[in-house]
């Protein structure tokens, strides 16, 4: 009868204490609860970590101490505390939608895909797969999942620079057009975004969207380096706006002091009809090397396009003398073609 009273005992103040435990362990959540609901989060998270020794599979106790520690941004705390509600409560979507949100923020784009996979029913679910597939370059995979999330939100402007950026490394260069522009209005202080599209315009022959584009990350601040003015002045003069882009272009070869600028001045000018003009570069080009083919060459063909055929098929002849490789340019005629 003792040995049963005993185990009797036993049993009833085990039970005591371990519903002691769960008592201290609800006392200290509860009053973390309290604490974070005033947004005295240091007080909230140190009250979830007494409620956790007292029961180390609290897991809502990981989850507010998470949200407390997210408020402070604590990452490390934050990961720490819902990886371990994670593993207490692995189908719950509030873990795994704050999961992916962290991996993604870490950069860990692996993580962050794998728990957006999970997230059933998440919103941004798409959204995070298609840019972490973007950034391990699985443009196929990338455009499919982000095709989804600009549908689903299509003034996201991060959705839209990413979807543009995609079609431009699968050299869809049409494709990305539309979505850049989508994103360059979106955030319009996104300067780098609309020097992006304009060199995009650019590559595409649509050279006065690309002055635009490139007008406009100027007045939102982008720094107008030399690649920058390079790029801005051959779109203005290709647009036909020739002194501001002469203007632009010279500027850059009088710090940089390389001649193939005004070759490439002399050359455009002269497919844009811009005869006078072009014949000052090839003239600068003769005044700096009064051996250089090339630009004799240019100013005989200029010559007979502004109708003095004698004198600029003996200038184009006396090149192919200094330079036998330009004779590649007549034409099966006879006549000088237009291209160097």
């Amino acid at each position: 009868m003792k040995i049963i009273l005993s185990i009797v005992y036993f049993f009833a103040v085990h039970q005591t204490y371990a519903n002691s435990f769960v008592d201290s362990s609800s006392f200290y959540y509860t009053k973390g609860i309290a604490e974070k609901n005033e947004k005295r989060f240091l007080t909230a998270s140190a009250n979830f970590e007494k409620a956790i020794a007292f029961n180390k599979n609290y897991a809502e106790a990981y989850i507010e101490n998470g949200l407390a520690n997210k408020e402070m941004r604590k990452t490390d705390q934050v990961k720490t505390n819902f990886l371990k509600a994670y593993e207490l409560q692995p189908n719950n979507i509030q873990i795994i939608k704050e999961l992916t949100n962290l991996f993604y923020d870490y950069r860990q784009w692996d993580k962050a895909a794998e728990f957006a996979n999970k997230c059933v029913g998440c919103d941004n679910a798409e959204r995070i797969i298609g840019l972490c597939n973007y950034e391990n370059e699985n443009y196929i995979a990338a455009e499919k999942f982000l095709l989804k999330a600009v549908v689903k939100n299509p003034s996201d402007a991060i959705v839209n620079y990413t979807l543009g950026r995609t079609y431009m490394d699968m050299e869809m260069y049409k494709k990305a057009v539309p979505y850049f522009e989508k994103a360059a209005a979106l955030n319009p202080e996104k300067n780098a975004w609309a020097y992006e599209l304009g060199l995009l315009y650019y590559n595409n022959n649509n050279y006065r969207s690309a002055v635009t584009a490139f007008e406009t990350a100027a007045k939102n601040g982008y720094v107008t380096s030399n690649d920058f003015n390079e790029n801005y002045g051959y779109s203005l003069l290709y647009s036909g706006q020739y002194a501001k882009g002469e203007e632009k272009l010279v500027s850059i070869y009088q710090k940089k002091g390389n001649k193939e600028m005004l070759r490439d001045l002399a050359q455009i000018l002269y497919e844009q009809k811009q005869y006078d003009r072009s014949l000052d570069y090839c003239q600068k080009l003769l005044e700096a090397d009064s051996k250089d083919a090339k630009a004799l060459y240019q100013a005989g063909l200029t010559f007979q396009k502004m109708g003095q055929k004698d004198k600029g098929q003996g200038m184009c002849d006396k090149a192919i003398e200094m330079d036998p490789s330009l004779a590649s340019k007549r034409s099966k005629s006879m006549d000088l073609s237009g291209a160097l």
